[in-house]
């Protein structure tokens, strides 16, 4: 009977370590529309506001955004939202018409249908 008890706790302890961990040090790269420097700040200031994001970097000719965030504390979705809040598309996540049209003309992008 001990013999059973102690395989059990070996399969539980094992099961638990071979849970993915989360990475504290995650590396994205997204693509977020915008147009001028303006954009790149309102982008990198929406990024930066999310929780866990320690680094935020918008590239204005690529569109890229470069991030690294901690996975304990947020994910990209949160990210994604909170550019999207902003008022900038990204892939998987759109901004309002109403986030949209806040920006200033310089900002508004061609927003693909």
């Amino acid at each position: 009977m001990k013999n059973i008890v102690v395989i059990i706790m070996l399969l539980i302890g094992l099961t638990t370590l071979a849970q993915e961990k989360k990475n504290k040090n995650a590396k994205y790269t997204i693509e977020v529309n915008g147009n001028c420097e303006m954009c790149q700040k309102r982008i990198q200031k929406a990024a930066m506001s999310v929780s866990g994001v320690k680094m935020a970097s918008w590239d204005i000719s690529s569109g890229e955004l470069k991030l690294l965030l901690n996975e304990e504390k947020c994910n990209i979705k949160d990210v994604e939202k909170a550019v999207a809040k902003a008022g900038h598309d990204t892939k998987n996540v759109k901004a309002t018409s109403d986030d949209y049209d806040k920006l200033h003309g310089c900002c508004q992008y061609e927003r693909i249908k």
